[in-house]
């Protein structure tokens, strides 16, 4: 039963956070992308009901918010993990191999093209065409931190002492 009420309790205060958005937007529909963005901010993703609720709020097509969210690759549809790690993919990176990184980060994680995010929300892996850092190729960042030169070995370490951490933390 307190488990429940707990949910409940989560429920109204992600539902009155979506509304204090819309409000620091005047409830402007002209105002979507970045209504968007701080929801995408707050939670990761853009969650089916956030959604469906900016929907309501602002009178919108529920289709019409998913066009938009959908049309920016910024936005996404699924969770994401706490810490993020982009790794670059471009012409310089590739060729300096950063396929081993990604290989590297998939085993040590148990991902694949299919699922970039770990099962505990630590994780996700993004592949980007481009960092604008191709002098320090093969490039990775990882939660806004640029690590150039990046080696396999050097990318599970990063990994390490982010889970290190986490278990410290907890």
């Amino acid at each position: 039963m307190q488990e429940t009420i707990e949910k409940t309790q989560e429920m109204i205060d992600h539902e009155n956070a979506i509304k204090q958005i819309l409000a620091n937007n005047n409830n402007d529909p002209s105002r979507l992308i970045p209504i968007l963005q701080q929801i995408q901010e707050m939670d990761k993703y853009l969650s089916k009901e956030a959604i469906e609720q900016v929907a309501v709020e602002l009178d919108v097509p529920v289709s019409h918010i998913y066009g938009v969210a959908t049309f920016y690759a910024h936005f996404s549809l699924n969770p994401k993990g706490k810490h993020i790690i982009r790794l670059c993919d471009g012409t310089a990176c590739h060729v300096k191999k950063s396929h081993g990184i990604l290989n590297k980060l998939y085993s040590k994680l148990g991902l694949s093209d299919e699922n970039r995010t770990t099962k505990d929300l630590l994780f996700t892996i993004e592949i980007v065409s481009c960092l604008g850092a191709c002098g320090l190729a093969p490039v990775m960042v990882l939660d806004e931190h640029v690590h150039g030169q990046c080696t396999p070995e050097k990318a599970e370490a990063l990994i390490d002492e982010i889970i290190a951490n986490e278990k410290a933390a907890n």
